[in-house]
């Protein structure tokens, strides 16, 4: 994940598993990686690739490519880059794609909820409001997890603490303009 943030003797070992197939250590001991698929992940070029993407279709044009290409070309050395069997451009991710992640983060919650036997409800539009505050096409979908976290999960435990959420109660999730409300029934 996020390769270009790797230690320099990183590259080197990944050197030796792209062209041999095989890493060995110190001692002589060898691991094969002929049978392996190795994924590395990277954010260069991120930004290029929202700014060069067609927002109706999600494609991304030759020319942002291109971009792209060179930007990882002057971050990654010509051996390493040599050794990539493929580069794969993947397409930010779409509101409704980011919606379904936060449903999925929301079902954790509520599944932890329930062992205190305490039902959380979330409006489809507050649900909309915290897909659209929480993502930021820069980092993806990884801020969801946090802005749940301070706007939601932190003041439920509060709620819960303070004893205004107790076993058998509704907390409902709203949202009041731009921002989401809890209310605890």
């Amino acid at each position: 994940d996020e390769i270009e943030k790797a230690h320099p003797d990183v590259f080197n070992i990944l050197l030796q598993i792209l062209d041999d197939g095989r890493a060995t250590d110190s001692h002589g001991r060898t691991v094969n990686f002929k049978n392996c698929v190795i994924i590395m992940t990277s954010n260069i070029g991120a930004q290029d690739l929202i700014s060069g993407m067609d927002a109706s279709t999600g494609d991304i044009s030759e020319a942002t490519k291109a971009e792209v290409m060179s930007a990882l070309r002057s971050k990654f050395r010509p051996e390493f880059l040599n050794r990539v069997d493929e580069i794969i451009f993947f397409k930010p991710l779409r509101m409704e794609e980011i919606t379904e992640i936060v449903k999925l983060l929301l079902k954790q919650l509520e599944e932890r909820l329930k062992e205190r036997n305490i039902t959380l409800e979330v409006t489809p539009e507050a649900l909309n409001i915290a897909a659209k505050n929480g993502y930021d096409p820069v980092y993806g979908a990884r801020p969801l997890k946090r802005y749940l976290q301070k706007r939601l999960e932190t003041q439920i435990a509060r709620l819960i603490i303070s004893g205004e959420a107790e076993e058998g109660s509704v907390i409902r999730v709203e949202n009041q303009g731009n921002d989401l409300v809890i209310h605890v029934e």
